[in-house]
């Protein structure tokens, strides 16, 4: 039976105005403390380090338009100041500047990848500045409490992925492992008068075995959690296909009124996959390397909002072929009608390196 204190956390509500072709459009209403914010999905999440921004400033910030609704924190960037934050009382939103936003807090870095081997049965490792953090359920909790974030991601065994061979021992320990985090976190949650305003999201584990996988988005889906990650889905054009058959099957034992989200994915053609195959949130690093490449994305794109209209004015008919024929010819998707601003953005965007 689900605890009638952890109702309240889940009062976000996720809306499908459709599905196509396995694409999830719609909007999770009722978010943030007051629970006025919504968000459109398929979204991304605003990439950030310790807080801001990479390379730009709170007002330069504000003067972009199209900025994701949420931003992403680490908490291998924020663990080494939680003392300060728990001190502070008022949560890391209004501590970096950012009190209206919403905000997501995930393990790592998906830019700094972490050493492989410091997970335990009572402990998880984050790696911050100041070298190694190790996490047990009950400290991970108290500095969560400190930065008081909208969502977060539970602690989990995310060193069994997708792009390495996984024993089906390993496997089965990653989802076990996962699962007794997942319970712990969800009973300090109960007793926490501040959390009750959070919401913690399940990780999905089981590296590239699929009875694990499986059993991983089952056990989760059971849990009184707020949405879904998929994790250890990254890796090599070689294991794509791989991948790919995972994320179909393990999307489709999850419930659909919960958010799905993805980490260590940004490029745009494995976002317009993943779409493809149910998720709906996204993390937004991708810019972040190219910029650190010394590279700029640049991408030919030319989308007609309304294409019926733009045809009527061009050629005075409503004839189907015509129009059949000349979406061909443009630039906009087939099925552009169904996508958000995001998806036909990736999907007519192609990246260039430019130095």
């Amino acid at each position: 039976m689900q605890p009638k204190d952890l109702e309240e956390p889940l009062r976000m509500k996720l809306s499908l105005t459709k599905v196509v072709n396995g694409c999830r459009l719609g909007k999770i209403k009722n978010l943030g403390k007051t629970g006025d914010c919504t968000m459109d999905i398929p979204g991304c999440l605003l990439y950030t380090k310790t807080g801001s921004a990479p390379h730009l400033t709170h007002h330069t910030l504000h003067k972009i338009h199209g900025v994701p609704a949420m931003a992403q924190l680490t908490l291998s960037s924020l663990a080494e100041h939680h003392e300060v934050l728990a001190e502070y009382k008022e949560g890391v939103g209004k501590f970096i500047g950012m009190p209206e936003s919403l905000l997501y807090c995930s393990l790592h870095d998906p830019v700094s990848p972490c050493p492989a081997g410091y997970v335990t049965n009572k402990s998880v490792s984050v790696w911050g500045v100041g070298g190694r953090v190790e996490m047990t359920a009950s400290k991970f909790m108290a500095i969560q409490q400190a930065l008081q974030p909208d969502w977060f991601q539970c602690l989990s065994d995310g060193e069994a992925t997708c792009d390495e061979a996984t024993s089906i021992k390993r496997a089965r320990k990653s989802v076990d492992r996962s699962l007794l985090f997942l319970d712990n976190c969800l009973k300090l949650q109960e007793e926490s008068e501040v959390l009750q305003e959070s919401m913690i999201i399940g990780v999905i584990e089981g590296g590239d075995v699929m009875e694990e996988r499986l059993r991983s988005a089952r056990e989760t889906a059971k849990r009184p959690v707020g949405g879904f990650l998929l994790d250890g889905f990254q890796g090599t054009p070689t294991t794509l296909e791989t991948r790919l058959h995972l994320l179909s099957s393990v999307t489709a034992e999850l419930p659909e009124h919960k958010p799905r989200l993805i980490c260590g994915v940004s490029q745009p053609d494995e976002v317009l996959e993943c779409i493809e195959r149910g998720v709906d949130l996204f993390e937004s690093f991708f810019p972040y390397l190219a910029t650190e490449r010394g590279c700029a994305l640049t991408f030919s794109f030319d989308y007609q909002p309304i294409p019926e209209e733009t045809l009527l004015q061009q050629n005075g008919t409503q004839e189907e072929g015509k129009y059949v024929d000349q979406t061909k010819k443009s630039k906009t998707t087939s099925c552009n009608r169904e996508m958000t601003s995001f998806e036909i953005n990736l999907k007519e965007k192609k990246p260039s390196g430019k130095h």
